[in-house]
């Protein structure tokens, strides 16, 4: 998992949920990671790391920070290894460009995981709806993070990974809307994810 804190909401949903599956101390900040999880039992490890800047976490050194699409070139691939990928609610306050920037990078780590391992399953998150009061409105909206989910949703068409409507799943429901969705969305989420994954 590799992205904001909505893909470390993930991290932390399915450490909390799976019972054998345990976190490993690596001693780094919770907000960045690298964050581990293994269940040996089941043969599973999760990870999450938190992308490049920008970023709007307070206490962090640079040093910590990791763009995606350096990660993505990291990854081995394979048929059993499943990359999400969250990026878009820290570029709100930046023109559109900026966002564009970044996906065109991470759009061609992503073709080069594929093409390395083409089994891979990759699964790109939009962002979502999220609850503005009179601060944020100065520097968020809604409509421009819909007009990143376009963005998004155009600049991954034709490649084989999955798109996870988050913004859609997060309207549709009766909840309030959260840049950090509650339980029951994100149960909703994971089970959208599994059903990928458990093929």
């Amino acid at each position: 998992m590799l992205g904001d804190s909505t893909a470390r909401q993930w991290f932390e949903y399915l450490t909390a949920f799976l019972p054998d599956l345990k976190q490993i101390n690596l001693y780094s900040p919770k907000k960045a990671g690298p964050c581990v999880a293994v269940d040996s039992k089941n043969n599973i490890m999760v990870s999450y790391r938190s992308h490049g800047p920008p970023i709007y976490y307070t206490t962090l050194f640079t040093s910590e920070l990791r763009y995606v699409s350096n990660e993505l070139d990291r990854i081995e691939g394979g048929p059993n290894i499943v990359v999400l990928v969250s990026v878009g609610a820290h570029f709100n306050s930046f023109p559109i460009e900026v966002y564009i920037r970044r996906l065109r990078h991470i759009r061609r780590a992503v073709v080069r995981l594929l093409n390395r391992e083409p089994a891979t399953l990759v699964m790109i998150r939009t962002i979502n709806m999220r609850k503005l009061n009179l601060e944020l409105s100065l520097s968020n909206s809604d409509w421009f993070s819909l007009q990143q989910n376009a963005v998004l949703h155009a600049m991954f068409q034709g490649l084989n990974v999955q798109i996870l409507d988050a913004w859609e799943m997060t309207l549709a429901h009766y909840l309030p809307h959260d840049i950090h969705p509650p339980p029951a969305i994100l149960k909703n989420m994971i089970d959208l994810i599994l059903s990928f994954v458990c093929q």
